[in-house]
């Protein structure tokens, strides 16, 4: 059986803490955002990719493309 993801409360005024076992709707919410995070990286990961393929195509850097916009 896998481990249980831990949840730690860090209360700063006193420096107590509290380390638990996460509940099921916050490991979901883990879940989902490590889902979210995952897509984030992968669609700027394929912008960065067309934005490297369109350069090239027209044959300029990137600093010559911003001096053509700015």
């Amino acid at each position: 059986m896998a481990n249980k993801p831990q949840v730690k409360i860090v209360n700063c005024e006193t420096g107590e803490e509290i380390v638990r076992d996460a509940t099921v709707a916050e490991i979901a919410q883990m879940e989902l955002d490590a889902t979210n995070a995952q897509t984030r990286k992968a669609e700027a990961e394929a912008k960065a990719t067309a934005k490297a393929t369109l350069l090239s195509k027209l044959g300029i850097t990137e600093e010559e493309a911003k001096l053509l916009f700015s």
